[in-house]
């Protein structure tokens, strides 16, 4: 599952490397507008005539990504990594399959941890019901709730969460970097 993320992330990155120096800010709105110049990203990489990346651009799912991607203040991620560092690499690896191979494992071993960043606790799953364990009578009923008690605890959440400062995420905004020009990809 990974590795086949893995190899569409590296896909898109391909497909969009120098995209960023195609994105303009627009300040004449009372909230600034991200715009994607598609012309010049086709042009500079010689594509005018490529009719899927032409409609990919023009796309719905595009434009989500370009309003999403394009604050150049935000958090970073993989993806960003990789259009912008990992250029060079990904050409290199274009004619050698192995090593293309081994990045993206590498990828794949990255999105495994993004996801589970605390590897030593482990979910077990709950086994299934053995046969016949419904006509069992020994089940002791499930026990009734003091009301009170829940009351209780309760209040005693409000009361520390009223005290506590509020909860913010770990994520860290930073420029998002733009990686080499549209020009060095054709």
């Amino acid at each position: 599952d990974k590795e086949v993320r893995a190899i569409f992330l590296r896909l898109f990155a391909q497909l969009f490397q120098g995209y960023r120096s195609c994105l303009q800010l627009i300040r004449i709105h009372a909230e600034p507008v991200i715009h994607f110049h598609k012309a010049a990203f086709l042009g500079q990489r010689g594509l005018i005539e490529n009719d899927f990346l032409t409609k990919v651009l023009n796309g719905m799912a595009f434009a989500g990504f370009v309003s999403e991607r394009g604050p150049p203040f935000r958090t970073c991620d993989l993806f960003d990594e990789l259009v912008a560092f990992e250029v060079e690499r990904i050409k290199a690896e274009e004619g050698n399959p192995p090593k293309m191979i081994k990045h993206v494992r590498e990828l794949a071993e990255h999105l495994f941890k993004n996801e589970n960043p605390n590897p030593h606790i482990a979910f077990q799953k709950v086994p299934r019901p053995t046969e016949g364990s419904h006509l069992r009578v020994h089940i002791l009923p499930f026990p009734r709730i003091n009301e009170g008690r829940v009351q209780e605890l309760l209040q005693e959440g409000l009361a520390r969460s009223q005290g506590a400062p509020p909860a913010t995420r770990g994520d860290k905004k930073c420029v998002v970097p733009a990686g080499p020009p549209v020009g060095m990809f054709i």
